[in-house]
């Protein structure tokens, strides 16, 4: 019934037959989340499109590695001022050490993934677990004359990859020339021999704090060797699939290729893979223009964007009906669509779940159950297509709701495949459950609430206080407006 999987290759830019390297074995890497900060929500998006793609390939048969790092240490925002390290800039700005920093956002990361229920990967390395190898494979660049070391730095040369046959640019399809006049002047460019040459090892200020030892003195990783390391030690020189966002196609990714060229002699990645962007209401999210929005404000409804709060099961569900290539646009009323449409779904496969196999339901079968298999096998091998696989579904519901019968062996069958593709492979989860617990929370908060109103009524601060703070020690916090007494819960 199967038929190929096929994946859009962005640096053929063409659908290929996935053909991996090792026969039902995949090897996967997605760059990872930069830990100095909450992780944004299109950088949720990105992550659920490759677990929907993990989920995808496990379903249909393959074995998984998947690797995703954690970047905690050496993300510069170019390659010039040290003082760009976002760790440093933001443990001056919280007042905590980098490591403090790197240890509170990957606690939120997790978190937040958790709460959208994405699978974890296989490996989670980190970069500064990865100090070593990182030295090691400078060491070799600098021996084959692919870097040099100025003033404590050490530089990948990009114009002698080229003069070697090599293609900077290959991926973002962009040629040399072009790179260099349209490169802006970066403080520190002195210590480069060209513009577009990056860096594979900083030297460290005095006040830098995060530094390790080196042949070339103290300093730490260039952000692009910290992917091209984690990568080839647990998937190999080359490997099936590397994943992430549009934004690091150039020059993260582009970086990769280069070093994995260079390094090891060999393309590292067959199958280039890369999610759109996240807008919300037709513009890009932005801090700086105010267009920007949180996971769990959109969670949790405090916003000024949308009406009331989305379930996490409806937010992912909404993320599902977009290709992971397509630009997604969230608004109020694409959430509440989304969050109708996924309560209907949910509530079929409830009444298929429930319908009865002990007993025959003769009667013609008004829909061809392998025929509607296969489209739905269809999409999936079609570059993950979860837009037209959610279509799919939706045909099924109707079905569903209608009266007519089926077989005890079709209905099963039925039964295994809906509970599949909507649980296994889009990842949704029922909110029923969830929403009942949550009715019992508000219940238990209410009375907690109305106790603290009665004390306070009966001048009784002690106890008034003794349930606020005691809440908040549990990470409720109480909040008390002119309409009453409302609760959060973080």
């Amino acid at each position: 019934m199967m038929n190929q999987l096929k994946i859009f290759n962005s640096l053929t830019g063409e659908k290929e037959i996935f053909k991996p390297l090792h026969e039902n074995n995949v090897g996967m890497y997605v760059c990872g989340p930069t830990v100095y900060s909450n992780v944004h929500l299109g950088n949720v998006r990105t992550f659920m499109s490759f677990d929907f793609v993990y989920r995808t390939l496990k379903f249909l048969g393959y074995k998984v590695r998947y690797v995703r790092n954690i970047t905690d240490a050496g993300h510069l925002t170019d390659d010039g001022d040290v003082n760009n390290d976002r760790f440093v800039k933001q443990s001056r700005l919280e007042k905590l050490e980098p490591m403090e920093i790197v240890q509170k956002y990957t606690v939120d990361f997790h978190k937040v993934l958790q709460i959208f229920n994405l699978l974890p990967p296989t490996i989670e390395p980190t970069a500064t677990g990865h100090i070593l190898e990182q030295i090691q494979l400078t060491e070799k660049l600098l021996a084959d004359g692919f870097a040099y070391e100025s003033n404590g730095s050490v530089y990948f040369d990009v114009l002698e990859y080229n003069k070697r046959g090599l293609n900077y640019g290959e991926l973002s399809r962009r040629n040399i020339e072009e790179l260099f006049a349209n490169t802006r002047d970066l403080d520190g460019q002195g210590e480069k021999r060209n513009p577009q040459d990056f860096a594979l090892w900083k030297k460290a200020s005095p006040a830098h704090i995060m530094r390790w030892a080196s042949p070339w003195g103290d300093g730490f990783p260039g952000w692009h060797l910290e992917c091209t390391v984690m990568s080839t030690k647990y998937l190999g020189n080359q490997f099936d699939i590397h994943g992430g966002g549009m934004d690091l196609k150039f020059p993260h990714h582009e970086c990769e290729i280069a070093q994995g060229k260079a390094g090891h002699g060999e393309s590292p990645v067959r199958y280039w893979m890369h999610a759109n962007m996240l807008t919300m209401n037709g513009q890009r999210m932005s801090k700086s223009t105010g267009n920007y929005i949180l996971p769990m404000q959109l969670i949790s409804g405090e916003n000024t964007f949308f009406e009331k709060p989305f379930a996490p099961a409806v937010i992912r569900f909404c993320f599902m009906q977009a290709h992971y290539r397509s630009v997604l646009d969230i608004s109020n009323e694409a959430m509440l669509a989304a969050e109708k449409g996924f309560n209907r779904l949910m509530e079929a496969v409830k009444t298929l779940n429930e319908m009865s196999t002990d007993l025959e339901h003769p009667g013609p079968l008004s829909y061809e159950i392998d025929q509607w298999k296969q489209k739905c096998y269809d999409a999936l091998l079609d570059d993950f297509n979860s837009p037209i696989l959610i279509a799919h579904l939706f045909e099924m519901v109707k079905w569903i709701n209608s009266d007519e019968k089926i077989s005890v062996g079709e209905l099963r069958e039925l039964k295994d495949l809906m509970n599949a593709f909507v649980y296994d492979v889009l990842g949704l989860q029922n909110e029923q459950q969830t929403s009942n617990s949550n009715d019992k929370l508000d219940g238990v908060l209410q009375l907690l609430i109305n106790m603290r109103m009665e004390a306070r009524a009966n001048r009784d601060w002690a106890l008034s206080d003794k349930i606020r703070d005691e809440l908040l020690a549990l990470g409720i916090q109480l909040k008390d407006g002119k309409e009453g007494t409302s609760y959060t819960v973080s």
